[in-house]
């Protein structure tokens, strides 16, 4: 056997190792909703269990599209799957894959979106980068988070705004964060601001590419977390 067939293409092997493990998460999570499902409602200590496990699960989802993305993006190979999309689905499937967290935290999201919205995205690291964003926002928010979605100059912005604390000083001065920089420790930070600024930056149109920013404030008083998309 010679050296090139003894050669193995790491991004394929750890693409369908993600991709194994994410359909066993998938399958994880349905059966986590069934069984939330099947409980009464007066034990709130074992459907607050499950809620946590959904959560947990979630995460581990999101971390592995980042730990392919991020790898690819490292061998200069990052496919992007571009295609027109009705964003409403988009938004209807963040919502989905949430609903149970946020019945079972007794948490209020509002939407708001411009009607009939149509785009070319990637529909998938779209909604990683999103439920990422989402997520953190149920963990750092008191009750409240809003999601609003419309066009701007031309471009498709997804706002996520909630009543938390807000973002801490070093993430709103990271706006160039780079892979060496980023600090993996610090939990709203670290691999998930690179990994959304990696995405956005991905998506073009002509010359313009999408961004990410952040802020405090808003209309619920904490972080502001704005991704647009040319």
């Amino acid at each position: 056997m010679s050296r090139e067939e003894k050669s193995i293409d790491f991004s394929t092997v750890l693409g369908s190792a993600v991709h194994d493990m994410k359909n066993s998460l998938c399958l994880l999570m349905q059966s986590i909703e069934s069984l939330g499902q099947s409980l009464i409602e007066t034990d709130p200590v074992s459907r607050g269990h499950l809620a946590s496990a959904h959560y947990e699960a979630a995460r581990l989802n999101t971390g592995l599209v980042q730990l392919l993305s991020l790898y690819r993006a490292g061998s200069d190979n990052l496919p992007l799957n571009i295609d027109e999309y009705h964003i409403e689905d988009v938004v209807e499937d963040l919502l989905a894959t949430n609903e149970s967290y946020l019945n079972h935290k007794n948490m209020i999201l509002e939407v708001t979106q411009s009607a009939d919205l149509v785009w070319y995205l990637d529909a998938d690291l779209i909604g990683v980068l999103l439920n990422d964003v989402l997520v953190n926002a149920m963990r750092y928010s008191q009750k409240k988070i809003h999601l609003s979605v419309y066009t701007e100059h031309e471009k498709l912005v997804f706002k996520v705004e909630d009543d938390g604390l807000g973002y801490p000083q070093n993430m709103l001065d990271a706006h160039n964060i780079t892979m060496q920089n980023c600090d993996i420790g610090e939990g709203r930070t670290g691999l998930g601001l690179f990994f959304a600024r990696l995405i956005a930056q991905a998506h073009t149109k002509g010359k313009a590419k999408g961004n990410i920013s952040l802020e405090n404030g808003g209309s619920l008083g904490g972080s502001v977390f704005i991704l647009t998309l040319p």
